[in-house]
């Protein structure tokens, strides 16, 4: 497998270098997983952390690897999917149970009103083959025979309606259900998120931390398009806005060497030429970046760092990732001579620490104030995705999904609750991260056990 694969099959990896995988169709993760097939899992984990194991249908977007493969076919991850799309029956809709409701009181009440006016018939001399036609043709004439066409012409109207408000209703049914529902379970990626990552804080010289940070990344800009990694992709483009090319600075800082990023040292480095010196970038963990600065850059001036210097780093870098920020470490070094050896031994260390930044793929334009019209309404929101619980409940806090009362739950403690004991509790929760499909039709259920009408949207929701 290498840049660029569909991945054929599940499978288990036996070689890996730096391998990135695209699993947003079964996690909803905006950002591609790394693999490694160094990993070994000895408890049971959810699908988006099993990192030893590629599966099928996802797309590698960086590394390579070498893999057995474990499923084919229905099998895999994606069909099991494809498995409970196929038998899962579609639920009656309020409005078919209505219409069932009112053809069984009109039979029930046809016949007792035939019966009664056969007996009637009868005692009054009637021939009983008279009464028997008049009671025939009285259940005949009683069953409402425009009243489906009537039902169809109203959510036909109703159809109209909403495609002139840009929703467009595939079935006629969903129309009246969609009125009727109760609670809206959401995908997050995509749905209540842009599914684009962006920079929404950083700390330190913010300019500086931006062009050391475009600098030290693989993407590519054609047209003013920026194609690559998402996270690396989030950098260049807030560079722009600074007016920071990366083309620009390359022009004039051509790039001469590398260390790619590795998934053991989590790091990445980028060494380029200024006139008669080097200059290495390095960016990633902060907990591992931090450990090999000696100095810090702050307001122009570079100075050793101290242990006060690190606390206020961390601090920071704590209450970041505390709004479920994607935070990135931005260090570099100016030196005469660049080693015979080009490894991280020799390069990444004796760093200069410039700033941190942070990303996150942020909520849609508008949904806030949808979710707020729909709590108004007595309507419940409800997060489903296979995003960490952490981004999740930032996410959710922000849009007013999550309140003080409200509980989020993983998929993995959703696997150790019984389903009788989900569907008493099931109100209960507003989010739910780090789930498969499975655990989706089984908060579905569960909500439906309550006598709800449940939608489910989303850009992956079936």
């Amino acid at each position: 497998m290498k840049h660029g694969n569909y991945v054929p099959a599940d499978c288990r990896l036996i070689e890996s270098f730096n391998l990135k995988v695209d699993e947003s169709i079964l996690t909803g993760e905006t950002v591609p997983a790394s693999k490694n097939a160094e990993i070994q899992l000895t408890t049971s984990v959810s699908e988006a952390d099993m990192l030893n194991m590629a599966f099928a249908t996802t797309i590698v977007t960086g590394g390579h690897a070498k893999a057995v493969v474990t499923k084919t076919g229905m099998e895999t991850r994606v069909g099991s999917i494809a498995k409970i799309i196929i038998t899962d029956e579609a639920p009656q809709t309020p409005i078919q149970k209505k219409l069932e409701e009112v053809g069984k009181t009109l039979g029930i009440v046809c016949l007792i009103i035939c019966f009664s006016i056969f007996i009637i018939g009868i005692f009054k001399n009637i021939s009983i083959k008279e009464m028997f036609m008049t009671s025939i043709g009285l259940a005949v004439a009683a069953i409402p025979e425009g009243l489906p066409a009537i039902v169809t012409i109203m959510l036909s109207i109703g159809v109209t309606k909403m495609a002139k408000k840009n929703a467009i209703i595939r079935k006629l049914a969903a129309v009246e259900t969609l009125g009727s529902s109760s609670i809206i379970c959401s995908d997050k990626t995509g749905t209540l998120t842009q599914n684009k990552m962006q920079v929404v804080e950083s700390y330190g010289d913010t300019a500086f931390v931006l062009e050391l940070g475009t600098m030290c990344t693989d993407c590519e800009i054609s047209e003013m398009k920026v194609t690559g990694d998402p996270t690396e992709v989030a950098i260049v483009n807030k560079a722009l806005e600074y007016g920071i090319s990366k083309q620009r600075l390359y022009s004039n800082m051509e790039r001469v060497n590398e260390i790619p990023f590795d998934s053991d040292r989590k790091l990445m480095t980028t060494i380029h030429k200024i006139g008669n010196k080097y200059r290495i970038i390095t960016k990633g963990a902060l907990d591992i970046l931090l450990n090999r600065c000696v100095k810090i850059y702050q307001e122009g001036d570079i100075r050793a760092v101290t242990e006060a210097d690190k606390k206020t780093i961390l601090s920071k870098n704590a209450n970041m990732a505390d709004k479920a920020l994607r935070v990135l470490g931005v260090a570099y070094t100016d030196v005469e001579n660049l080693p015979k050896n080009i490894d991280s031994e020799n390069i990444e260390n004796n760093l200069t620490f410039v700033g941190l930044i942070g990303m996150i793929d942020p909520p849609r334009e508008g949904v806030k104030e949808a979710i707020r019209t729909c709590k108004n309404a007595g309507i419940k929101t409800v997060m489903i995705t296979g995003d960490h619980i952490a981004t999740a409940k930032a996410i959710a806090r922000e849009l007013g999904i999550l309140g003080a009362n409200s509980l989020a739950i993983t998929g993995q403690e959703l696997d150790k609750i019984p389903q009788n004991i989900l569907e008493r509790d099931i109100m209960k929760y507003s989010v739910f991260a780090r789930v498969s499909p499975e655990h989706k039709v089984r908060i579905v259920k569960a909500f439906r056990s309550t006598g709800k009408v449940v939608a489910m949207t989303g850009d992956r929701s079936k």
